[in-house]
This record gives C-alpha cells, sequence and structure tokens, in this order.
C-alpha cells in the first residue's frame, strides 16, 4: 500500500471496520492490524470472515484481531454487535463505516428501506449512534465513512425509497454515497459539540478493483459490456489496497481536521496516492445535511445523545420507511 506520509503506530488501539471480508475492507483491516492495532472484522458471514481474518494475520502475525458478525441490512444485527461491544471493558478508538452493497433491481432490508439506502447509509448511521459512547470514551476517537465518486452525481438523498416509478440502481447507489458524506459532515460538526476528542473524516477509493465495481457495477452495467469493463479497469482502475491507501489516510493521519475528505490525487480522483479531496456541492449544504440526519433518526430509532463528553444513543422511536404514491 503506498504511504505517502509515515503511519502513526496503532498499538494499544481496537478498530472496528465494516465489510472487512474483502476490497477495501479486507485491505483496510490488515494495514490497520500491520500498524499493531487490534481490528474487529465485522462480516456478515462468519465463515467468510474467518478467511479474511487468516489473510490478516498472514500480514500481522501475532495479532489480537478478530471476526464479529454484523448484517448492516438488519438493524437488529446491528443492536445485537452493539450490545456485545458495550461487554468490552475497551473503548472502540476506531470506526470505519466501508461496508456496501450495490444492485441494478429495487430490493429491501429486513427493515423495509431500500437495500443499497440501507445497508450504506442507514446502518452505519444506526452503528455509529449505538457505538457513539465507546468512541468517545476513547482517547482520541475517529469515525471514517467510506463514499465513492458516484456521490457527486446525486440529487437530493431519498431515504425513504419509495419511488414508484422506474428504478435506476445507479441512481440508487449515488443516493446512498451522497447520504454517506452528508451524514459524516454533520457528525463532524455534531462530534465538535460533544467537547470530547472524536474526530470525523471520510474518503473515497477512486475506482478501485473490487468484486463491487469490477461486475458491471454502478453506473456501467446498464450501458457498458462486461469486457469493456475490465478494459477500462485493467487501464483505469486500480488495486484495493491503492483504494484503500485513503481510508487508511483518513483513519490514521494526525493533522486530520473535522470532516476532512480525502481520495487519489490522479485522473479526476480516479486513481494515485491519496490527497485531500474536495466534496460535491450538495455535500456542503448544511440544510440538507440536517434534514438527511434528522430522518435518518426517525427511520432507525437511533438518537445521538451528547451529555458532557459522553454520547448515548437512544433507540426508541423507529419510524420505519414510508410511502408514497
Amino acid at each position: 500500500m503506498p504511504r505517502p506520509v509515515r503511519l502513526p503506530d496503532l498499538t494499544g488501539r481496537r478498530a472496528l471496520v465494516t465489510g472487512a471480508t474483502g476490497g477495501i475492507g479486507l485491505a483496510v483491516a490488515r494495514e490497520l492490524a500491520v500498524r499493531g492495532a487490534t481490528v474487529a472484522l465485522a462480516a456478515r458471514d462468519r465463515d467468510r470472515g474467518e478467511r479474511a481474518l487468516e489473510q490478516v494475520r498472514e500480514s500481522a502475525p501475532g495479532t489480537q484481531s478478530y471476526v464479529t458478525v454484523l448484517d448492516l441490512a438488519d438493524l437488529s444485527s446491528v443492536r445485537a454487535l452493539a450490545a456485545r461491544e458495550r461487554e468490552y471493558a475497551l473503548p472502540v478508538d476506531l470506526l470505519v463505516c466501508n461496508a456496501g452493497v450495490y444492485t441494478s433491481t429495487r430490493q429491501r432490508t429486513a427493515d423495509g428501506f431500500e437495500l443499497m439506502m440501507g445497508t450504506n447509509h442507514l446502518g452505519h448511521f444506526a452503528l455509529t449512534g449505538l457505538l457513539a459512547p465507546r468512541l468517545a470514551a476513547a482517547p482520541a476517537g475517529r469515525v471514517v465513512v467510506v463514499s465513492s465518486l458516484a456521490a457527486a452525481a446525486a440529487g437530493a438523498p431519498d431515504l425513504d425509497g419509495a419511488g414508484s416509478g422506474r428504478f435506476s440502481g445507479w441512481q440508487a447507489y449515488a443516493q446512498s454515497k451522497l447520504a454517506n458524506l452528508l451524514f459524516a459532515t454533520e457528525l463532524a460538526r455534531r462530534a465538535q459539540e460533544l467537547g470530547g476528542d472524536v474526530t470525523v473524516t471520510a474518503a473515497h477509493p477512486g475506482w478501485a478493483r473490487t468484486r463491487l465495481l469490477t461486475r458491471r457495477g454502478p453506473g456501467l452495467a446498464s450501458f457498458v459490456t462486461a469486457p469493456a469493463v475490465a478494459v477500462m479497469g485493467s487501464v483505469l482502475a486500480q488495486g484495493a489496497s491503492a483504494g484503500a491507501a485513503p481510508v487508511v489516510l483518513a483513519a490514521t493521519d494526525p493533522t486530520a481536521s473535522a470532516g476532512a475528505y480525502y481520495g487519489p490525487r490522479s485522473l479526476g480522483g480516479l486513481r494515485g496516492a491519496p490527497a485531500g479531496a474536495e466534496l460535491p456541492p450538495l455535500a456542503r449544504d448544511p440544510a440538507l445535511a440536517t434534514a438527511v440526519w434528522e430522518r435518518s433518526e426517525q427511520l432507525t430509532g437511533v438518537a445521538y445523545r451528547w451529555a458532557g463528553t459522553t454520547a448515548v444513543a437512544d433507540t426508541a422511536g423507529a419510524s420505519g420507511p414510508t410511502t408514497s404514491s
């Protein structure tokens, strides 16, 4: 993995990485473990998680990293992980909200949300809120929200996912990635109000050769053939480790400011060494960020509550998705 800056030693710190069974998530988990962190590899499937953990151990022999089961498309699974975390005496020093899904057809989560919005954004919103007390307990807690260049092509996110017209997988994915950035910017603002030491950053991997984007993924499936995607990817895309570099920098940069955004520096953010990136215009809209936050609270039933230097998440009152004609 490219190291444009000297990454700090992470010995004694505990990180939780979602979507850690492959691609960007596995590369991030491996790098954090190499730097000394104990990494919880969050995975929907324990067997896949254990196989990923073996790869982490190959890179970081002696690591105390482990697998924890998490299905972001099911809020009961999110709450179960948070309950397990409350049993640990140690705080969560670093949460990397990385997991993401793409589908070209309209699908629903266990709670009735559109699958991509429910997994990519709402699941992470709930997870972060429920883990907020553990992050606030860390000496220098950090949350990294992983987005995508696709966010720049999105309109205002439809969190309810109740659209009755023709479904566009690309637009739904782009909206979920914009929601990620709006969540990150609003969380960064609210974390500063906490008065503790929690830093919130965001990152995108550019175009990385992962399972999500190499199978005629977001924005390509409808008008580019699979062979064409393979040719384009061989020229423009970078490997998962290089794609993970901006995420690792967002997670470890000691100079990171609240709301900092990272991505590859070359070819319009498609590839290259990690550097500061520019947020899309809509991601800088404070009114939209507040609206997305408030609706996310309503849908998930997770309300972030800051009290002194301790963050408390209230899980009452989820309204569930609504429909409209």
